[in-house]
């Protein structure tokens, strides 16, 4: 069965959600067999708090422009509906989920932590993984993947949900389904590769043979690195 795949952002009040700062956007978008669907989760919220002017300047909400929105407390099941069993991908994980668990703290005393419900990942951290050393923001992946169509000015839950869709789709590019095979369907996968009895002589292989000089090329390489490093290479220890 295919996993549920949910790219999430947010925008909040501020940096810190220790000093109070509240969460004003929430934007997630499912994924559907490698594809962004129409299915996405997207609301304005309340914070009761003033934004942080630094914190406007990266998303361009004011107060004004949230003093009719919902509270998190009016969305949260419909929140929580929506990602429940999903694995939500969210770059700088530890902020997002940081800021979602305390309003769901605030909300109601019985509502989960994100990770009780669903599997956390960071693309932050996979970025990290495959570019050590780089820049890896949400905008250094724009640009290194050649990401176009997107207005980058300002920031925005929604539409940095989206874009970090197609970031995780450059990410996971060697992946064609999100979907993972079953015990059951790895034994039937077993079972057909026994009954088609594949050998090695079915099949036509060229066979390539090292001249005198190519073999003595490669020991004289094999034995200057042994000199130089004062190990034996595995390939004589093998022979």
């Amino acid at each position: 069965m295919a996993k549920r795949y949910i790219i999430l952002d947010t925008e909040t009040t501020g940096l810190h959600v220790k000093e109070g700062h509240r969460v004003i956007e929430i934007g997630a978008v499912l994924l559907n067999d490698r594809q962004k669907s129409e299915d996405h989760f997207h609301t304005y919220l309340n914070p009761m708090r003033l934004i942080d002017d630094e914190a406007t300047q990266v998303h361009g909400i004011t107060n004004e422009d949230l003093n009719d929105k919902p509270l998190f407390e009016d969305i949260a099941e419909e929140f929580l509906e929506f990602v429940d069993g999903s694995t939500l991908v969210i770059h700088n994980a530890q902020f997002d989920v940081g800021f979602l668990d305390n309003e769901l703290k605030l909300a109601s005393s019985t509502f989960p932590k994100l990770s009780e419900i669903c599997t956390i990942e960071d693309s932050l951290q996979m970025a990290r993984d495959m570019f050590p050393g780089q820049r890896n923001t949400l905008d250094a992946l724009v640009t290194r993947f050649d990401i176009k169509g997107y207005d980058r000015e300002l920031h925005g839950g929604l539409k940095d949900a989206n874009i970090l869709a197609d970031v995780y789709l450059h990410l996971t590019g060697g992946q064609k389904k999100f979907e993972f095979i079953s015990s059951n369907d790895m034994k039937s996968i077993n079972n057909e590769s026994k009954d088609n009895n594949f050998s090695v002589k079915d099949f036509d292989l060229k066979k390539i043979i090292t001249s005198d000089h190519e073999m003595s090329e490669h020991e004289n390489m094999l034995s200057d690195m042994h000199e130089r490093t004062s190990v034996e290479p595995l390939w004589r220890k093998n022979q």
